[in-house]
């Protein structure tokens, strides 16, 4: 086992079944961390396994014992799992799938989905926690992923913290948007009355880059409507002013400067997370085919139109130029326009099992949460069964990131009555 000041690790790799209905047929690689406070080491401790959000981000690797983990490690033995296609379990990146074609590339990532991740923790629950139920932390996406583990193995679970990511078990992903395009056009009235000034900056630099090719360091076009996909952090507690800064160091002189053009590319370039932009696609909760959900939603809403003054910046809405203009999505376009049309997905959830449920559910619900509804996340409390809510306005979706030990103690606190 290594050691860092607070901290423990031994790293986990499994060979686990890319198809789990096909356990005989190929194999990928899952690793996870698990980590451990030094003192605590040899001490028979509950597990806790954390469930990243997403999806497409990695396990967190951390470097201090603070924050939720500090938290968690105070009474667990804390397992951080790479999601298959991330990090490094068997990463799906436009590298990796190089070569496949688009139907052999589509099939492929119908295996990427929260219910195979659920099939992938019950083998590390096996394998490395000797079979004993764990607790589940689920951040974001993670809370999807702690559904589907409900619905499926909550022989598996002792309880679940949830963070920003009770999913709509009954909603679809029109609905989501029917709900999402309006928290947004409202985080862009929020951002433009905190700096009112960005909304001539935003337009000049629209009009500059339909006037002009400009090209990012991988050789991307930067458009507008690329541009416009930086709203993707106003969901964030830094995001406005994350922006508000990027902006007012755009220009160098009468071209736009290196540093922001790095910038943007990192920022919306999906590098190493292709699997984030797919989500659209295989989260209708009942299996039916989403197609371009986003780009019908936005048809609805005129207030986004690429003339709109002031110009809106858009979220977490994934559209098919995305697939057309980003070299990291390039590979992934005609197995894209497949999954979309898709209509004999997996249902995700087991309502009749999530309505019986007996495995404690403690989720912190952000009442303003851009990304993931705080009210249909109310609805799927009182759909599932011991479920507790907490309701906060006091942090955004990235609460976890930053003020994750209050957190983390406070779903605690009220898993052993306390709050």
């Amino acid at each position: 086992m290594i050691a860092t000041p607070g901290l423990s690790f031994r790293d986990h790799v499994l060979a686990v079944p890319l198809d789990h209905d096909d356990p005989g047929g190929p194999a990928i690689e899952l690793f996870a961390r698990e980590v451990v406070a030094p003192e605590r080491a040899g001490d028979d401790l509950p597990w806790l396994l954390f469930l990243q959000g997403g999806p497409g981000g990695k396990a967190p690797r951390p470097t201090a014992a603070d924050g939720w983990l500090g938290r968690a490690l105070r009474t667990h033995r804390v397992l951080l799992l790479d999601q298959r296609g991330t990090g490094r379990s068997s990463p799906v990146t436009a590298r990796t799938v190089t070569g496949m074609a688009p139907d052999q590339l589509a099939a492929h990532l119908r295996l990427f989905r929260a219910d195979s991740i659920v099939a992938d923790a019950e083998i590390a629950r096996a394998r490395i926690a000797g079979g004993a139920r764990w607790d589940t932390l689920g951040q974001s996406y993670g809370g999807f992923i702690t559904l589907a583990y409900l619905s499926r193995a909550p022989e598996g679970l002792r309880t679940c913290y949830v963070t920003g990511g009770l999913p709509g078990v009954k909603a679809t992903v029109d609905d989501w948007y029917a709900r999402t395009y309006p928290r947004v056009a409202a985080r862009n009235a929020e951002y433009y009355r905190a700096y009112p000034e960005d909304a001539a900056a935003v337009r000049r630099l629209a009009d500059h880059l339909d006037d002009n090719e400009v090209r990012l360091p991988d050789g991307d076009r930067l458009t507008p409507r690329r541009l416009r996909f930086l709203g993707n952090s106003f969901g964030m507690s830094d995001g406005y002013a994350n922006l508000h800064w990027l902006l007012d160091e755009a220009w160098h002189g009468d071209q736009l400067a290196d540093g922001f053009r790095y910038a943007v590319m990192a920022t919306t370039g999906f590098i190493d997370i292709p699997i984030f932009a797919l989500q659209e696609f295989t989260c209708n909760p009942d299996g039916s085919a989403t197609g371009w959900a986003a780009e019908r939603a936005l048809a609805r809403h005129p207030e986004f139109a690429a003339d709109a003054d002031p110009l809106l910046f858009t979220g977490e809405m994934m559209y098919p130029w995305m697939f057309r203009e980003i070299a990291a999505l390039r590979p992934f376009a005609a197995a894209a326009d497949l999954l979309a049309g898709y209509d004999d997905w997996p249902p995700l959830y087991d309502l009749d099992r999530l309505a019986a449920n007996e495995v404690p559910v403690h989720a912190a619900v952000y009442f303003d949460d851009m990304y993931v509804d705080a009210q249909l996340q109310l609805e799927t409390a009182r759909a599932v069964g011991n479920t507790r809510v907490w309701v906060t306005s006091e942090y955004e979706h990235n609460g976890l990131r930053v003020a994750g030990d209050h957190i983390l103690d406070h779903l605690m606190g009220m898993a052993a009555g306390r709050r």
